[in-house]
């Protein structure tokens, strides 16, 4: 885009790379390819980019054709145009081609537990829990206090709401321990059993719902993509 000039070459390559290769686009588009449309749950997806910078990346999002805004129930929301849609391979095969070949253990240094939460809200199946309100607390004590807490409730109807306050309700199951534990279950590196039975997590409540655990967190979608280096 602008900011960064043009590689002033007619190859088709080179002028959507022009568009889709701006700092944070990607992440944007991942966004809205799991049905973020409204400003603010995109900022929580994309919890270290500033809203000013935000706000630029959705114009120009919006003037390359690839986005759309539309009035929404709430205000203000953002569509994906065809063209935009037809991103959806390019983003997804990014994101298998990191699962395969990025070694894990530099992408479990970027260790975010409310971008970590966001993404389990965003992909929890609620099927394997018990048909009433589930309310699931974590706790994670080597972050700073304001992130340490959050709670996941989990309504009747699959509803998936994610509070980083006391919401209130009585708490069903307790998970906590490291944070890096839990998203490398997230991402599919290691399961719940071992780092339950390694001491890294410890697990509290309501026992069907902790048996399940591995099955209702529903995990990233590129999780059962393997490694392809070297163990």
């Amino acid at each position: 885009m602008s900011e960064h000039g043009s590689y002033g070459q007619f190859c088709p390559v080179a002028m959507a790379a022009e568009i889709f290769c701006s700092r944070w686009t990607p992440l944007i588009l991942r966004e809205m390819f799991c049905g973020t449309r409204r400003f603010n749950d995109l900022r929580r997806g994309v919890p270290r980019m500033s809203p000013t910078l935000l706000s630029k990346r959705l114009v120009e999002m919006r003037e390359a054709g690839i986005i759309e805004e539309v009035a929404g129930k709430g205000g203000k929301e953002y569509q994906l145009t065809a063209a935009g849609e037809d991103l959806k391979p390019i983003v997804m095969a990014l994101g298998f081609w990191g699962q395969r070949w990025v070694e894990s253990k530099l992408s479990l240094k970027n260790l975010d537990p409310s971008l970590l939460m966001w993404d389990m809200r965003r992909w929890l199946d609620p099927k394997p829990l018990p048909k009433k309100r589930c309310t699931i607390a974590f706790y994670f004590p080597e972050v700073e206090k304001s992130r340490q807490k959050f709670w996941l409730v989990v309504e009747p109807d699959g509803k998936v709401d994610l509070c980083s306050t006391d919401p209130g309700f009585d708490v069903d199951l307790f998970v906590s321990g490291s944070l890096r534990a839990m998203t490398a279950i997230w991402m599919g590196v290691t399961t719940v059993k071992k780092e339950v039975d390694c001491g890294a997590l410890d697990i509290q409540g309501d026992k069907t719902i902790a048996s399940a655990m591995q099955y209702w967190l529903g995990l990233s979608p590129f999780a059962k993509e393997k490694s392809r280096l070297a163990a």
